[in-house]
């Protein structure tokens, strides 16, 4: 057998060697260390000790190994190894002489860099804290006039220091412009002015219109006999200048006889209350940069984001109360989760994940590829019936399981999955919370747009959609090798016992002695097996790869189901809790959201499995996820009180107004397809789609556009744009927080990389489909 030497001086490169040998697969067949005088005394064998001239036995890793007497003096080592192993050397001593040359920060540097984030973030934290406790809370309490020709009404308006702009919200029986119940004779002016500007003995304006000191707007009333829902407007009335300060004057007037009822409120804010959008997006971005560059927990960073976009409502006087706070959080979303994971905690401990990992690896034959393709589009056609949360919970511990059964990286599979699940929600009204969101509208309603033919349009477009999405994804795991552990199945299995063995030991409070206890045997664990798995990576040669059939036969020995009562049981529970989920949206006397069936589902399912230890269970809920979407909640709601979803729906409705009209229903298409997928990809696509769809619909009446193509493209660029990020849809977070608890998290950036070009292609996808049916075809209801 051919060898090669290789000598080092040096403790830098030895030392790292030692510690990352289970990152190569080298087998090692003597090292070589000189005593003080010179001579090679000890030698380290293969399995993984150094041994002395005098035969006696010193484990590699010792307590001492790794500190500064240890590595600071120099030594010389010589590496007998097989040919095999010589570029593997080679690039270690390649890599050792680059890594020397860039620049990395001491460990002492990289201290002081942490403790000025921490600094820098608490800092902010104190100052938003600050400016909402200096601020008084607001909440809009509408009061009810009735307004005439003969009885006008007229309220004075003090502002505070600094607070020349004036929001009013008014709510009463409006209709729209061109609405066919409008009375066109008669109207109501809202007209907010400087009180310098009336005569206060006739109450009229004593300047003219077009001054600035005096604002009005018009609104349409409906017809006398005429039935009709209540329409609520938002104005701003903005009197910035050195002439034009408070105290102010708001009246209503009408031209009908008959009394009006009207619901009115008005709030005085700060000058520069029209950069609030830019101030929302500043909060947002700086989110991401938290997000993106893990400079803390997402789920930190989605509190501090709220906790900056309550101070800037504050600071423009618009402070909301904490029960209106509570009542932005998704109750629905976050009772869905929570039951959820309940239910799946209590499944889990069955044996049944392992047990379906097994059948798939089975009927995969052990090969990657039919096996991804296998589970994502499972996870796309499952999550067309159900929604996609749930999808992701039950699918996320099996695809976990599968994935160390073929010793695969989990991320890689678990990415895949959400996306096509993200992907084949978008084809039914039930799929994705976008969907319910639009086909709930009562407007829309009106319009034809129901379950059947909403799914009848976007099944068509997803089934093209999917095409592409297969393609994008074969070619970005076209390095199976990639997709692979870089360590041999036992050494994996080793390496993910020590971190959750660890995270358990963080996990428990020193507080009373037992539990310290517990935390030093815990670490104790921890340590033995990182030794065991050093000695077994000395041990460890090249991997041979076993026969198919001899695979399944080791892993029917291992997974099986282990409690049959328990799956019985859970299996009943989880197929009622299913089926009502699908029917719930059509089965009108069942008044229940998906919410209550999930809660109600976890209190079946605790009852039924008589657990005694229910704090083993609560222990399994992803209480940092369920966490995350709570402040996520506050921080998209408080954005939209900003007005930055409304800001992106006007510029939107100004592009498609300045193209020809020939062109306008394409135009409109291609942007609300795209401004909803990119925006749906940093932005939760729940309250965007909430704010975009009376903007859709003021298209349509503004321009004269067919609504149908216009609410297809809406619902493609929100469902299809989550796969942006991973905070762009609800079950990108669900993963990533269960895979966490897995110990296989993947960061925002991992997510980007594949998530992002996969939101891209698949809205080409989606685009190309829109312009064929409905503007070559003209298939627009």
């Amino acid at each position: 057998m051919d060898t090669s030497v290789y000598k080092f001086s040096g403790s830098g490169w030895f030392d790292r060697q030692l510690r990352g040998l289970e990152d190569e697969s080298m087998e090692i067949h003597q090292l070589r260390a000189p005593t003080k005088n010179g001579s090679s005394g000890n030698s380290v064998d293969s399995y993984g000790s150094i041994r002395s001239n005098n035969n006696e036995e010193t484990p590699l890793m010792d307590s001492k190994y790794g500190s500064t007497e240890a590595t600071s003096q120099q030594s010389e080592v010589t590496i007998i190894s097989n040919g095999s192993t010589a570029n593997l050397i080679q690039d270690a001593q390649k890599e050792d002489t680059d890594r020397s040359k860039s620049w990395q920060p001491s460990k002492a540097t990289r201290e002081k860099l942490k403790q000025i984030k921490v600094a820098l973030l608490f800092i902010a934290t104190i100052m938003c804290s600050v400016w909402v406790g200096i601020s008084e809370e607001h909440e809009e309490e509408l009061h009810q006039f009735s307004v005439s020709a003969y009885q006008p009404l007229s309220l004075d308006i003090t502002p505070g220091a600094g607070q020349s702009v004036v929001k009013v919200m008014i709510s009463g029986p409006f209709v729209k412009a061109l609405d066919d119940h409008g009375d066109y004779e008669n109207n109501m002016t809202l007209t907010v002015a400087n009180s310098a500007a009336f005569d206060n003995g006739t109450q009229k304006p004593a300047v003219k219109l077009q001054s600035s000191a005096i604002q009005q707007e018009t609104l349409i009333l409906s017809k006398e006999n005429a039935s009709y829902e209540t329409e609520e407007y938002t104005y701003l009335f903005d009197f910035t200048g050195p002439d034009e300060q408070g105290p102010f004057k708001l009246r209503l007037n009408t031209t009908t006889a008959y009394g009006v009822p009207v619901s009115l409120s008005y709030l005085t804010l700060p000058a520069d209350s029209h950069n609030a959008v830019v101030y929302a997006a500043i909060v947002l971005l700086g989110v991401y940069v938290l997000i993106v560059f893990e400079l803390v927990h997402r789920t930190l960073a989605a509190m501090m984001g709220s906790m900056a976009a309550l101070a800037v409502l504050s600071a423009m006087n618009e402070r909301p109360t904490m029960s209106t706070v509570i009542s932005w959080l998704d109750t629905e979303t976050l009772s869905l989760l929570f039951g959820m994971m309940v239910m799946v905690a209590i499944f889990s401990d069955t044996g049944f994940f392992d047990y379906c990992a097994l059948l798939a690896y089975k009927l995969a034959k052990g090969q990657v590829w039919p096996l991804m393709t296998i589970l994502c589009f499972f996870g796309a056609v499952v999550s067309a019936f159900l929604d996609n949360v749930t999808t992701i919970l039950l699918m996320t511990p099996v695809t976990i399981r599968l994935c160390e059964v073929l010793n695969l990286e989990p991320k890689h599979l678990l990415i895949a999955i959400v996306l096509f699940s993200n992907v084949g929600g978008t084809a039914t009204a039930i799929g994705d919370p976008p969907n319910v969101i639009i086909v709930s509208n009562s407007y829309l309603k009106e319009k034809n747009i129901t379950f059947a033919n909403f799914t009848g349009h976007m099944i068509l477009g997803i089934l093209f959609v999917l095409i592409g999405a297969y393609g994008l994804l074969r070619v970005q795991y076209r390095n199976l090798a990639n997709l692979k552990n870089k360590f041999p199945p036992e050494i994996a299995e080793l390496k993910h016992e020590i971190k959750v063995w660890r995270r358990s030991a963080k996990r428990i409070a020193s507080v009373t002695r037992e539990e310290s206890v517990v935390k030093a045997l815990l670490m104790q664990k921890v340590v033995t097996l990182e030794n065991l798995v050093k000695k077994k990576l000395y041990k460890t040669k090249r991997s041979v790869e076993k026969d198919f059939k001899e695979s399944v036969s080791e892993l029917e020995k291992k997974y099986r189901i282990t409690d049959h009562w328990l799956l019985l049981k859970s299996s009943i529970v989880l197929l009622v809790v299913i089926l009502a989920f699908f029917l719930h949206s059509f089965v009108t006397q069942m008044h229940l959201d998906l919410g209550w069936i999930a809660i109600i589902g976890a209190i079946w399912l605790l009852v039924l499995a008589d657990i005694e230890d229910l704090e083993s269970v609560f222990h399994r809920v992803e209480w940092a996820t369920l966490l995350f979407f709570a402040a996520l909640f506050v921080l998209m709601e408080a954005l939209t009180e900003l007005g930055l979803i409304e800001w992106i729906g006007d510029q939107v409705v100004a592009l498609i107004k300045t193209v020809d009209e020939e062109y306008r229903l394409a135009v409109a298409l291609i942007l609300i397809l795209w401004v909803s997928a990119i925006t749906s990809s940093f932005i939760d696509n729940i309250p965007f789609t909430t704010a975009m769809i009376p903007v859709v619909i003021h298209i349509e009446e503004s321009i004269q556009l067919p609504i149908e193509p216009m609410v297809w493209a809406l619902a493609f660029g929100a469902c299809l744009g989550g796969n942006g990020t991973l905070i762009g849809a609800s079950c990108n977070v669900v993963c990533a927080g269960i895979a966490e608890q897995h110990g296989y998290g993947f960061t925002f950036v991992e997510f980007f990389k594949v998530g992002f070009p996969m939101m891209l292609v698949t809205t080409f996808f989606a685009m190309c489909y829109l312009l064929v049916c409905h503007i070559a075809i003209g298939w627009n209801g």
